[in-house]
């Protein structure tokens, strides 16, 4: 039977590890000064070395060459022994298939015996957060009073899980997800190694889908090694069940260009292509934090081919950092949602449903004309309520109303954006308070706020971009205030109710 390559490439020296230095020195300080202690916690993410540092540790305190500074040898008898899995001193146990109380009673009973053939009795106990509390309880028993000959290795996945009278008795060390540069570096050695072809590209994506572990990546590789043919970028797709770029950008695009209908036909064109619908989610997700790190100035940190990366940039610019932030948030939900078994698409579905809400600034310049219309065609005058026709509801200059500009809005600032995209942010986090005497009364939190808009050039823009969406005439003043809402249009602008709004007070019933 071959032999896996995540086994076959098992590191069987400290210098083997990968990505975990800062364990692997601690480590080998401890053997070389003799100062191994008695219980040990390997904390992480799976497949990051956990239980490979812990045969490493078990290996070199009972290793014979008499020079500390070179173990583990992987030359002497137990070292052999090791490497082989018939060393009679190194007990692994799967705490999820031995977490009951009587499975660490019996290890307790079992513990007192001296080694049969090395030094130091190791006990590895994979992921140990699936002790019961009672195994627990009888576990920390052992690790208060432990015979000289024993060593402990906790191994988790969970470290949260763990009590905290288990935690205060041992060494921890936290194991860390590794690179995608590390991991493709050491998927590189094992291609030529064992005399495969694979892409530069597939490499990247089997590393990328392994979410920083080494063993995850490897088993990946093997995988592929399996089919007897290139390893290809398309044919990892394919395998792997993975959606390509260019459907992650057109879903994208899709949201941009407000065309719902070619988002689902993106998604479902992946998916009938059998890619899976969380791993497609999580792509939509990775690609949107790259055109938020470019929107952020960070765009050194983007991992993605040329022609993503050029791609993603023009995204940036076209959409606002709240709308990445909202995308990459209802996507990053249909990665993790488990609901959708039935109807394995509907996650994606949905988060497309949320993120075709997001404000028409995203909206491209040919379909304003319509959003225009539309806003014209709704548009409605106020009505007053039975028996308040006294009370004049909204105040009105222009045919311009304060229920309107707030209808409007988006396709207001969707003409301001390729104008202005700095000003188009700005009014994004702004309030519509009221409309007065022929002005728009638009609120900021921050003086800073308000000072970057109200000046002439900025107010100019804005004020031409009413008239073209509403039709009508108005000025623009820029105040700070506290409010949490815009005024009502039933409520006096000049009232008692619309001055505690600016002042921070927000409704929460009316009664009529």
């Amino acid at each position: 039977m071959t032999q896996a390559l995540y086994n076959k490439w098992r590191p069987q020296k400290w210098d083997e590890i990968i990505g975990q230095q800062h364990v692997v020195q601690t480590l080998r300080n401890a053997v070389v000064g003799n100062r191994v202690v008695h219980a040990y916690l390997f904390a992480g993410p799976r497949g990051t070395g956990k239980t490979t540092a812990a045969r490493l540790l078990a290996k070199a305190v009972n290793c014979l060459n008499e020079d500390l500074a070179t173990r583990p040898c992987n030359e002497c008898a137990h070292c052999v022994a090791v490497n082989e899995s018939r060393f009679l001193d190194l007990i692994e146990i799967d705490a999820a298939s031995n977490n009951s109380v009587e499975d660490v009673r019996e290890l307790r009973d079992k513990i007192n015996f001296s080694p049969n053939q090395g030094t130091y009795k190791v006990y590895i106990i994979d992921e140990v957060h699936m002790l019961s509390k009672e195994a627990f309880n009888a576990l920390l028993k052992t690790l208060e009073e432990p015979p000289a000959h024993a060593i402990f290795i906790l191994a988790t996945t969970e470290m949260h899980k763990i009590p905290a009278t288990v935690l205060s008795r041992c060494q921890r060390h936290e194991f860390r997800r590794l690179p995608v540069d590390d991991i493709v570096g050491q998927l590189q050695k094992i291609v030529t190694s064992e005399k495969l072809t694979a892409e530069p590209e597939a490499l990247t994506l089997i590393a990328r889908q392994s979410a920083g572990g080494m063993r995850d990546a490897i088993s990946l590789l093997d995988q592929m090694a399996s089919t007897g043919k290139e390893i290809t970028l398309g044919l990892t797709q394919t395998v792997l069940g993975t959606a390509t770029s260019q459907t992650v950008i057109a879903l994208v695009g899709a949201v941009l260009d407000r065309e719902p209908a070619d988002g689902m036909d993106a998604i479902h064109t992946a998916l009938d292509s059998g890619s899976d619908p969380r791993l497609l989610a999580r792509q939509v997700v990775d690609y949107l934090r790259a055109v938020l790190l470019v929107q952020m100035g960070n765009a050194s940190q983007v991992d993605l081919a040329m022609d993503t990366r050029a791609q993603a940039e023009r995204h940036a610019k076209a959409f606002s950092p709240s709308d990445v932030l909202r995308m990459i948030k209802a996507f990053n939900i249909a990665a993790t949602d488990l609901r959708g078994g039935w109807q394995p698409s509907l996650p994606l579905e949905v988060a497309l449903a949320e993120v075709m809400e997001l404000p028409a600034a995203a909206a491209p310049i040919e379909s304003r004309p319509a959003a225009k219309a539309l806003v014209e065609t709704k548009a409605e005058k106020p009505v007053s309520k039975p028996g308040k026709e006294a009370e004049k509801p909204v105040e009105e200059i222009g045919n311009v109303t304060l229920e309107q500009l707030t209808k409007a809005w988006r396709q207001i600032r969707a003409l301001i954006k390729p104008q202005n995209p700095s000003l188009d942010g700005l009014l994004n986090s702004c309030r519509l308070l009221e409309v007065k005497n022929g002005v728009l009364v638009i609120g900021f939190s921050s003086e800073l706020l308000r000072s970057k808009v109200d000046m002439p050039e900025q107010i100019e823009i804005t004020r031409k971009a009413i008239v073209e969406v509403c039709g009508g005439e108005l000025s623009v003043k820029c105040v700070v205030t506290n409010a949490k809402q815009a005024t009502p249009p039933d409520v006096k602008a000049d009232g008692m109710v619309a001055a505690a709004i600016k002042a921070g007070g927000e409704i929460v019933d009316i009664q009529e």
